[in-house]
């Protein structure tokens, strides 16, 4: 499966692997767009659906961190996620795991690469790993393309400020 936008947001899941791939490029140089995944007050200002909100309710994004949000719409809960900070190194790579609650045992492993484009722009590239094939259409079926895809073009709205 393959679905790309016309923001150039190409995600991936080859049907062999438990993984989901990711890749959009940002208008802005590394530091920057790392920082927009780092930094809680830019986190919270793009992370999700257009008709969410993120609460917070931990995040400290350093190596063998931990954090724990909740998406909220209309005042209601809508799904918490949490997990660790594996390495943190700022501007190029971040690896942390999450679960999500209500969906599997298990924890997917995320690793995020900023590679510098020259020009001020950024790729970046989202690698999820889940521990089985259904995990991962779970994953698919969430409709986490969109949620992707949006908080992506928001992230865009973030990064000219």
């Amino acid at each position: 499966m393959t679905v790309r936008n016309e923001n150039q947001t190409t995600i991936e899941a080859d049907p062999a692997l438990p993984v989901i791939r990711i890749v959009r490029e940002f208008d802005a140089p590394p530091e920057r767009v790392f920082a927009a995944f780092t930094d809680p007050e830019l986190l919270t200002r793009w992370l999700g659906p257009t008709a969410t909100s993120v609460r917070l309710d931990h995040w400290d994004a350093r190596d063998g961190g931990a954090y724990r949000y909740t998406m909220v719409a209309d005042g209601q809960d809508l799904v918490t996620f949490w997990g660790s900070f594996h390495q943190v190194r700022s501007p190029d790579r971040l690896v942390q795991t999450q679960s999500m609650h209500g969906v599997g045992d298990g924890a997917v492993l995320n690793t995020l690469t900023f590679t510098d484009l020259g020009d001020g722009r950024t790729r970046l590239t989202d690698q999820t790993l889940t521990d089985t094939l259904e995990g991962r259409d779970a994953i698919i079926a969430s409709g986490m393309d969109q949620g992707v895809i949006a908080g992506y073009r928001a992230l865009d709205d973030l990064l000219r400020d």
